[in-house]
Formats: C-alpha cells, sequence, structure tokens
C-alpha cells in the first residue's frame, strides 16, 4: 500500500462524505416516520368516521381544548354534544375513543380486549404484572387462585378488624380537632384503609396508623397518582429513556423504589411469620387463607410456585387498589353526605338505631342499614373512585345503533361520564339517594364504580364492606360540615382525587 493512500488529506473528505449519507438517511427515515403517522392518522379517521368529534389540531389533538384538571368538565360537554361515544384526539396520531352510555358499556366489558397497552403499560414499572395489568390465560389463572380470598367466610371476620381501624382514625380526629375546626381527611383516611388492607390481606400486626414510617409510602403512591396521570397525557415522556432523565423520571423512580421496599418487607416479614408452627395451625383452623397467604402456598397449574416477580406484582396491585382506591371512595362519600344534611342525619338514625354507641359492629349490621347503603352507592355515582378504565379492541366490535369500530382502536370507558350521563340519569348533579331503592329499574351497566364484566373489581364486596363500616361507626361520633372556603374541585387520576383537598369540619357529637 502507497504512503500517499494513508495521507491524512483524504480523511476530510471521506468524513465529509460520511456525514452526506448520514444526513440523506437521516432524512429519508424522517420522511417516512412522517408518511407513516399521516397514514396512521388517516386510518384513525376513517376508523372513528361515524363518530363526530370537537375541531381538533392536527398535532395538539384536543389538549388545546381543555387544561389537565379541566378533563371532567370537558367530558361533560362532550356527553350533552355526542351522544353515546366520542373520539379524543391526544396529540397527532393517538387517538382514545371515550364511552358514557350503558349500552357501549355493556358491549365492551362483555368482551375480553386487553387493557389499553397505552395507558396500562407505564404502571408496570410501580405495581408490576398483577391482576390489574395481565391479560389472557396468565389473568385468569391469578384470577381464579385469588377469588378464594374474597369468599364470604373471609370477609365476615375482617369487619371487625374495619371496625378497629376506623376507630383508631376516628380517636386521633377527636384529640386533634376542636370544636368546628376542619381537617383535610384524604391523608387521614388512606392511612386508615391501608392499616385496614395491610391487617386483613397481609396479617400485619400493629397499627398502620401510629407508626409514622408509612407515612413515606403514602406519599410515595399520591406522587405515583400524579406523575402516571401526567405521563400518559405527555407524548415526549412516552419513551422510557428520554423519560427516565426528566425530573418527573427520577421522583416517579425514587417512589417505585418506596413502593416496592414497603412490599418487600411485608412479603419478607410475613414469610418468616410462615416458619413458626404456631402461625401455621391459625391458618389451619382458619380453613380459608388470606390475600398474600394464598400467593405464598399457591401453586401453578404445573406445579410450580409464584415466582418472586409475580408475587410481588400482586401484592404491589393489592396494596394500592385496596387502600387507595377505598380512600377515595370513603372521602368522597364523607364529602357527600357533609353537603347533605338531611340525608346524613337520616342515615345517622338508621344507624344509631341499629348499632347504639356502635361498639359491636357484625356482618349481618352491614345489611341492615338500607337507607345508609342507598347513600353510599350515590355518593360512588357523583365520584367514581376510578374515573375511566381503558382497552384496546382486539377484534373489531358493532355497538346496538350499529356503529362500528376496527380492531387496534383503543377504548376509554368513563365512569364519570357515565355516571353524570342526563340521558342515564336524569338531573345527575344531584344527590338523590332514591335512585337506588329498586335496583331492577337501572339499566344493568348504568352503576359502575367497580367497573364490570369479568374484570370487575375482585374485591368489591371487600370494598363494600369498609365503606359501610367507615360511614356506619363516623356518623355515630361525628357531625360531617363542608368547609364552604374550600370546596373540593374533583380531577381524574388513577383514583379520582381532589385539587384543593377534602377539607370538612368534624363536630363531635354528645
Amino acid at each position: 500500500m502507497s504512503v500517499s493512500a494513508l495521507s491524512p488529506t483524504r480523511f476530510p473528505g471521506s468524513i465529509s462524505g460520511f456525514l452526506q449519507v448520514a444526513s440523506v438517511l437521516s432524512l429519508l427515515l424522517l420522511l417516512f416516520k412522517a408518511v407513516q403517522c399521516y397514514l396512521h392518522r388517516r386510518w384513525l379517521l376513517r376508523a372513528t368516521q361515524q363518530f363526530p368529534f370537537p375541531p381538533s389540531h392536527w398535532f395538539f389533538g384536543h389538549k388545546l381544548d381543555f387544561l389537565v384538571d379541566q378533563e371532567l368538565q370537558d367530558i361533560l360537554t362532550r356527553i350533552k354534544n355526542f351522544p353515546s361515544a366520542c373520539p379524543q384526539w391526544l396529540w397527532g396520531t393517538k387517538l382514545r375513543f371515550q364511552v358514557y352510555d350503558p349500552d357501549y358499556m355493556k358491549v365492551i366489558l362483555g368482551r375480553s380486549d386487553p387493557k389499553g397497552h397505552h395507558a396500562y403499560k407505564l404502571l408496570a414499572p410501580w405495581i408490576g404484572y398483577g391482576l390489574l395489568l395481565l391479560n389472557g390465560e396468565r389473568w385468569f389463572q391469578h384470577r381464579r387462585m385469588l377469588t378464594p380470598a374474597f369468599h364470604y367466610d373471609i370477609l365476615k371476620p375482617y369487619v371487625r378488624i374495619m371496625a378497629d381501624s376506623v376507630h383508631i382514625m376516628l380517636d386521633k380526629w377527636e384529640q386533634t380537632v376542636g370544636q368546628d375546626s376542619t381537617l383535610e381527611i384524604f391523608q387521614h383516611i388512606s392511612l386508615m384503609t391501608l392499616d385496614t388492607i395491610m391487617k386483613c390481606a397481609f396479617s400485619h400486626e400493629g397499627s398502620v396508623q401510629l407508626d409514622r414510617k408509612y407515612q413515606s409510602y403514602i406519599q410515595a403512591v399520591e406522587d405515583l397518582n400524579h406523575l402516571i396521570f401526567s405521563r400518559v397525557r405527555n407524548m415526549f415522556h412516552q419513551n422510557d429513556t428520554i423519560y427516565s432523565v426528566s425530573s418527573n423520571g427520577r421522583q416517579a423512580n425514587n417512589a417505585y423504589r418506596l413502593t416496592h421496599d414497603h412490599t418487600d418487607q411485608v412479603i419478607k416479614l410475613r414469610k418468616a411469620q410462615l416458619q413458626d408452627e404456631g402461625e401455621l395451625e391459625k391458618i389451619k383452623k382458619k380453613r380459608r387463607l388470606d390475600f398474600l397467604d394464598i400467593l405464598l402456598f399457591a401453586r401453578m397449574e404445573n406445579g410450580s410456585s409464584f415466582s418472586d416477580k409475580d408475587l410481588r406484582a400482586e401484592v404491589d396491585t393489592f396494596m394500592f387498589e385496596g387502600h387507595d382506591t377505598t380512600a377515595s371512595a370513603v372521602s368522597w362519600i364523607f364529602y357527600a353526605l357533609a353537603t347533605q344534611p338531611e340525608h346524613q342525619k337520616r342515615c345517622r338514625e338508621e344507624v344509631q338505631s341499629l348499632l347504639g354507641d356502635g361498639t359491636s359492629i357484625t356482618w349481618d349490621h352491614l345489611y341492615q342499614m338500607p337507607y345508609t347503603t342507598m347513600c353510599i352507592k350515590e355518593a360512588l355515582r357523583l365520584y367514581p373512585p376510578v374515573p375511566s378504565v381503558s382497552r384496546d379492541l382486539s377484534t373489531p366490535v358493532t355497538f346496538p345503533d350499529g356503529r362500528s369500530l376496527p380492531k387496534g382502536i383503543t377504548v376509554m370507558l368513563s365512569f364519570y361520564g357515565l355516571h353524570h350521563n342526563p340521558s342515564v340519569w336524569p338531573n345527575p348533579e344531584v344527590f338523590d339517594p332514591s335512585r337506588f331503592a329498586t335496583e331492577s329499574a337501572r339499566h344493568s351497566h348504568s352503576f359502575l364504580p367497580f367497573s364490570g364484566g369479568p374484570r370487575n373489581c375482585i374485591g368489591k364486596q371487600f370494598a363494600m364492606s369498609e365503606l359501610k363500616v367507615a360511614v356506619a361507626l363516623t356518623l355515630l361520633r361525628f357531625e360531617l360540615l363542608p368547609d364552604p372556603n374550600r370546596i373540593p374541585v374533583p380531577i381524574p387520576r388513577l383514583v379520582l382525587k381532589s385539587k384543593n383537598g377534602i377539607h370538612l369540619c368534624l363536630k363531635k357529637l354528645q
């Protein structure tokens, strides 16, 4: 090889040529991506052409039409103008199909479409692939395995545990609030529901409410509620690498670590307890296993036990769903009753006639308070703890009115929209417990605070029991009044939250 062939004077030309080729390839790649996005957008427009929607920007979609914390108001406007359902563009080629009609709900929830991949995959770093995120045969296996944990024979003795947790919260309220003072109740209720789920499902001893170390877990869950909701709606945060270096991503990673540390400790402690023969004897006497014990003793159909990854996913899932959604429900029920003094008084009188001083509440009592139950359901209608869920259509679907959608569309089932749909619930903003006086008068899918179909909330009976216990015992000790200076503003997150907290005036009853 000649010396001239290695001359450095040839390198600039080579580098220049390489950069030119790279620039052309990058330009072609961008052009290909632009064409791909354009064609996909055209497909989405054709796929949803039977469903009118408000004007949208080709890039920003409907984001210019509503602010993040105005989404609930936006869907109420859509209900008035676009019956049954309406497409919503998040950005360029990202569309979700909003549904708020009971007939449409019944069709979608009766199918076996997977959970919406776009939104739910962002939950995976937190709760893993447990019942909430699993699909197909694995979901069916896990659901079948865990269903016995919610059998009536298991739930009945939990009522005493629920009552103990509520009494601890109420005792703290008596010590911290003065006459006519106000209190932000969500954090207190969140600790109470975490206390309950830790004792009932995870065999925890001691009180979460009296141990400050659990505040960090509560705060981590609160942070993730906001961070994940925000990420779903931010086109620049869909990429994991980009998100991980953002300030939100770093905050989320810290919150993931805190929640995982908490659940790992719960699992580790229970495993250690099960080494004791006395603890095993207690389990034998109960004849049925609690939630975590089912997971620890489970054997899959192939004979293998749950992997550590699957185990933590189910614990993370139920730890979140078993306390945060219930805390949302209890908080909003208390607020609804605070704004309805006549209904609150009637509930209190019903509970007093049944329980007296409330020192002993049993499973049977929960089915002997019809008016209180009606008020709880009406509050859940107005403030559904889970505002929406989503599904990715795995096959085409045709709705009862003849309109259809192809495979591949993401459908968002808005329970908040359904519960505030005036064609389903006349005067939907009015608190009227008589709507639930007769179950047969309603559409089967008009009231879905715990979703519906085969993928409904596995813990709905547990949750309803806890709601009744919390309402009954609280009304025996306090009168609930709203704070006129701080009216809560509902906002959608993973569960229904208030933008400014839920502040109530608590008056101790003599």
